[in-house]
């Protein structure tokens, strides 16, 4: 049986409502880049969600072992953020106790939970790509390009690694590589906030890219 969040999501003037299904995961480890690999697996499943607009499926976070895997934990789910639409969350839900081969690794999905999008006044994406801007400085200024057609206001920087340089990211799809770079919006109104986790930025959504979700209580980008 489905289980659904009793509370309502969010509407605005007509506009699709958009939720979050998520996906208890059963499993182990996982390919630190995992975006394209967990995509085709759930295409795999669910043939239709190729033609489905507005659907973006997150990345599972656990915890980084520093050799190309993430070690996966109770708290790790599958999220995938889609319209409050009966037929395209019915395309999905076939995925509930299905298992997931990616790579050499597998997965097995518990039962779903939809939850609506909150808003919260900071956001961060672990990676946004933008097709042609791979340097710091042109890739924030199609940032807010891209927030500006969308009609969010905010404040969007690129974080920085360890090192104090601009925080890229790079995701591998087949035999390429796709740069970008990780990304906080700051100063969001309610209706901005939930817009922009809704549209997302940049490109990839389906691979983990351009998905915005709130800070963790202790922020690390753990979701490599």
């Amino acid at each position: 049986m489905l289980a659904v969040e009793t509370q309502t999501g969010q509407k605005d003037g007509g506009q699709k409502v958009f939720v979050e299904l998520s996906f208890g995961v059963i499993g182990r480890t996982l390919p630190a880049d995992h975006g394209y690999g967990l995509y085709s697996a759930i295409a795999h499943q669910c043939p239709s969600i190729h033609e489905q607009a507005g659907v973006s499926i997150a990345t599972i976070p656990g915890e980084p072992d520093r050799r190309g895997k993430i070690l996966l934990s109770r708290n790790s789910q599958l999220k995938i953020r889609l319209p409050y639409v009966a037929d395209t969350i019915a395309l999905v839900l076939p995925l509930a106790g299905q298992t997931l081969k990616i790579g050499q690794h597998s997965i097995q999905l518990n039962i779903p939970q939809i939850f609506p999008l909150r808003p919260y006044e900071k956001l961060r994406s672990r990676i946004v790509t933008i097709k042609k801007f791979q340097e710091p400085e042109p890739f924030l200024e199609a940032v807010n390009r891209q927030m500006n057609t969308l009609g969010i206001q905010g404040n969007a920087f690129v974080p920085q690694d360890e090192t104090g340089q601009p925080l890229r990211k790079a995701i591998k799809i087949k035999s390429y590589s796709v740069v970008g770079f990780s990304l906080i919006v700051t100063d969001l109104s309610e209706e901005d906030s939930i817009k922009l986790q809704a549209c997302g930025l940049g490109g990839k959504h389906r691979m983990g890219c351009g998905i915005f979700t709130a800070f963790p209580r202790v922020w690390r980008f753990q979701d490599v």
